[in-house]
């Protein structure tokens, strides 16, 4: 649980004390806050109730901090560089000036320690904080980390480039999906740029391109190593015809403006044949178009190289090994579950086996594994697969997503009468897994039987090893870390400086961090007495559980990632 300074009083009896709002406003914006989930402040000032000066006054006056008017701020690129796009957006924070050692953040919330924390660890300055007021805040940051991205390569760059590669770029179409504008879309000038950014990012190693219509520009972004990095700002004019062209490669509607749609591009670069997913969805200046790069020549099968500990591993291999029983992988989206599931899937996979799966999407097409795609808009839902796969001799199931009761309920049931299922669920950790299945309405003895290892994962960026060095930290740094006296001695912290193979990022590649808590007998009696998270954490890791902290800490070891990557996508 994230500590945070107390308030004396709630911020909304301090409004009414004061006479800034009556009952009724009050209890409009807690409505509003209800729907919308944003903190009371921010929906008073979105509703007109406050002015949100005043009320930014008001707190600071409560928390005996100073305020700070960001109405005329102008940033400062190199201190804006201090904090990643990323984490200023997630948690509401402007750097606005550095003076030495210290380094003044604009904050909505002022009160979270760890967010003060984490941001010491990641600007290795020391913080003060100041209040800001959320609403305006939150535009200002949108507004100067939109404009201070540096382009590691522009457009005329790229299409130098692709100067006597584009004979080495082919699209395949199945023939049964010939257009017939193909002859108008291959003498379309924007036909070099489209190439161009396909195979840049696949050259770069991108998993994601996000092309994003602005009222007066255009912007590409890659997801590189799970940053954004922007690249490009092709000219407005530009904006149709390249939603056309890849609409009409990807064989969606180009009339269809108004709702999303999905669809798929072939891209054979250099005889090896490419898959990218793509996705429009109409924004307020056009169709934002991201393409998701499925490159199986990059896909590792192999969970030996995955990074796990040798427990972690021998659990998760013993595991699927079973001829019965539930193995749930959980993390974000974009942590790597999917593979974690299909790597397991590859090692079980045997003539004598009959593997099935629903997915949504279906990523990778697996030789000798039966995979069907989720389709809701025609009923085929998990759960009615899942059904349907009992009526098909399985012997292994995966399910892309326990979404609802119903799904986890059968799922159980399979795992429950003699059958491996494998499955992906939404939670923070291996412990809170347990908790989620019996909130979502299954039985606490169904699950302590059926359930046998849940993995926790994230993905950590690498240490570019080109660059690769010593860093220096602060004592306090490494300490609020949870590393002990012997880690601290035979541990030196790297860090990349920057170099031409990395883009100046200091990273090159992600190494994945695993949380594997098999099931033993005293966890399995533990949930059936309805142990907290806190109580099946502790069994866990009296069982030789290693947390996502605990193995973040054995990276760092190794030199495999930074200090940063591990406060970031850990908790203490």
């Amino acid at each position: 649980m994230t500590a945070t300074l107390p308030l004396t009083e709630r911020l909304g009896d301090i409004l009414l004390d004061e006479g800034v709002i009556t009952r009724e406003q009050l209890n409009q914006a807690l409505a509003d806050q209800k729907t919308n989930g944003n903190r009371l402040g921010y929906a008073l000032v979105k509703l007109g109730l406050v002015n949100e000066v005043e009320l930014t006054k008001i707190l600071a006056r409560q928390l005996r901090m100073p305020a700070v008017d960001l109405a005329r701020f102008e940033p400062d690129p190199q201190v804006l560089k201090l904090i990643p796009a990323d984490v200023a957006r997630k948690n509401q924070v402007l750097p606005l000036r550095r003076d030495g050692r210290t380094l003044t953040i604009a904050m909505a919330d002022p009160t979270d320690l760890g967010l003060l924390q984490d941001l010491k660890f990641i600007t290795r300055f020391d913080v003060f904080p100041v209040v800001a007021g959320e609403f305006t805040l939150q535009a200002l940051v949108d507004r100067c980390y939109e404009v201070t991205v540096d382009q590691p390569q522009g457009l005329m760059d790229l299409m130098k480039d692709m100067a006597g590669v584009e004979d080495g770029l082919e699209v395949v179409e199945d023939e049964e999906d010939e257009v017939a504008t193909t002859a108008q879309i291959n003498d379309a000038p924007v036909v070099r740029l489209i190439n161009g950014i396909l195979y840049d990012a696949v050259r770069r190693g991108a998993s994601d391109i996000h092309i994003e219509p602005f009222e007066h520009e255009i912007r590409v972004r890659y997801r590189v190593d799970g940053a954004l990095l922007e690249v490009m700002r092709p000219p407005i004019k530009m904006k149709a015809a390249l939603t056309s062209r890849i609409k009409i490669l990807a064989q969606l509607n180009i009339a269809e403006r108004r709702v999303p749609q999905d669809g798929r591009i072939k891209l054979k670069v250099a005889q090896r044949v490419i898959d990218f997913r793509v996705s429009t969805l109409p924004v307020l200046f056009g169709e934002k178009i991201v393409l998701r790069i499925l490159d199986k020549g990059n896909l590792t099968l192999d969970l030996k190289t995955f990074g796990f500990e040798p427990k972690a591993e021998a659990d998760l291999m013993s595991a699927i090994l079973n001829p019965y029983g539930m193995v749930l992988v959980t993390g974000p989206t974009g942590s790597g579950k999917t593979t974690t599931l299909y790597s397991a899937l590859q090692q079980i996979n045997t003539i004598d086996t009959n593997i099935m799966t629903a997915e949504d999407p279906v990523e990778y097409n697996l030789m000798g594994i039966n995979q069907v795609q989720v389709r809701a808009d025609i009923g085929l839902t998990f759960a009615s697969a899942l059904r349907a796969f009992l009526r098909q001799d399985p012997n292994i199931i995966m399910i892309g997503e326990i979404r609802d009761l119903e799904t986890g309920g059968i799922a159980i049931k399979a795992a429950l009468t003699g059958h491996l299922v494998l499955s992906t669920l939404h939670t923070n950790d291996a412990p809170s897994t347990i908790t989620r299945l019996i909130d979502m309405g299954i039985e606490a003895f169904n699950v302590a039987s059926a359930v046998n290892l849940v993995v926790a994962q994230r993905l950590v960026r690498r240490i570019c090893k080109d660059c690769k060095g010593p860093a220096s930290y602060t004592e306090v740094e490494i300490a609020s870390l949870g590393m002990t006296p012997e880690q601290r001695a035979r541990t030196t912290l790297m860090k990349g400086k920057g170099c031409e193979t990395c883009n100046g990022t200091g990273y090159k590649g992600r190494a994945g961090l695993y949380e594997v808590m098999a099931l033993s007998s005293a966890l399995r009696r533990l949930i059936l007495r309805g142990g907290s998270v806190e109580e099946i954490r502790d069994q866990g890791v009296a069982d030789g559980m290693l947390t996502l902290r605990m193995d973040g800490l054995k990276k760092l070891e190794r030199g495999i990632t930074t200090l940063e990557e591990v406060v970031k996508e850990t908790a203490g």
